[in-house]
């Protein structure tokens, strides 16, 4: 079976994207490994699927997988390279684009200057929502990692997330905390690690570790999770420029009852076919 596939990335967060409109095929989680694979496969952060739409209120569904061939909820770099996806190879013509993902609908609307905005939904921040074991909802939550104390902003963009606050993310313990975060026992389905450092009221810089790929050059749904932490907190405005190894987001988030709005890039790298 050949599988036509593009590579794209969101500020040096990969993907490779294949079209499940037009070609028909079922992946099992060890051909998705392979695929991911940086020397046996083409290689990437995540797998996106673009599917038929599941209701009448979509467009598209919208799949994602990591590269350890495990399938989860949401991706927002990977959203806006879903819309350009779309777009690029001639399924829609629309500018405002709405997609079923494992955890919700969201909507993805195409720029005049051809970057992507996403409307991420309302931020879930109930323990139970997460997941997240803990009694009741706090802004700060005291974790205990490697027998040391921490303190943590938990939420869920569509998929879980930590965030940190750190001094500075260049010297941050990313590759020791990051990992052993991810798996805590107290986030069932693991989570995603943010280490964020508050440069002024409108500007962050963010490090994220993301659960099954590593840490990553950029993560869509880590920066609206720092956000929605910095502003709960009292330390943010309600427009952010983020600061991600790969380059720069814009996240909006007016407060509890308003959703999540973040606009980046996504750039088509190449394009080919894979016997997978």
């Amino acid at each position: 079976m050949q599988l036509r596939f593009v590579k794209m990335h969101g500020l040096g967060n990969d993907f490779v994207v294949l079209d499940g409109v037009r070609q028909s095929f079922d992946l099992s989680a060890e051909q998705v490994r392979r695929l991911a694979d940086r020397h046996f496969g083409i290689g990437c952060d995540q797998l996106l699927i673009v599917e038929p739409a599941p209701t009448d209120d979509t467009l598209f569904r919208y799949r994602i997988f990591n590269a350890d061939g495990s399938e989860v909820e949401q991706c927002g770099n990977g959203a806006r390279c879903f819309a350009r996806f779309v777009r690029d190879e001639g399924l829609t013509t629309a500018t405002a684009i709405p997609v079923m993902t494992a955890s919700g609908r969201i909507v993805l609307h195409i720029e005049d200057d051809g970057e992507v905005t996403v409307d991420m939904g309302l931020p879930r921040l109930e323990p139970a929502e997460i997941p997240f074991a803990a009694e009741r909802r706090d802004m700060a939550y005291p974790l205990v990692v490697q027998h040391e104390m921490h303190v943590i902003s938990a939420l869920s963009m569509g998929n879980p997330h930590a965030v940190l606050r750190v001094e500075d993310v260049d010297t941050a313990p990313v590759e020791a905390l990051g990992p052993a975060i991810e798996s805590h026992a107290r986030f069932p389905n693991r989570v995603n690690v943010g280490f964020m450092q508050v440069v002024a009221p409108d500007h962050i810089r963010l490090r994220v570790y993301e659960r099954g790929a590593g840490e990553t050059l950029a993560c869509g749904t880590g920066a609206c999770a720092a956000v929605v932490a910095g502003r709960l907190h009292g330390w943010l405005v309600d427009t952010v420029k983020v600061d991600l190894p790969g380059g720069r987001l814009t996240v909006h988030w007016q407060g509890e009852g308003r959703h999540v709005m973040m606009t980046g890039p996504a750039t088509r790298v190449f394009e080919g076919t894979i016997e997978p």
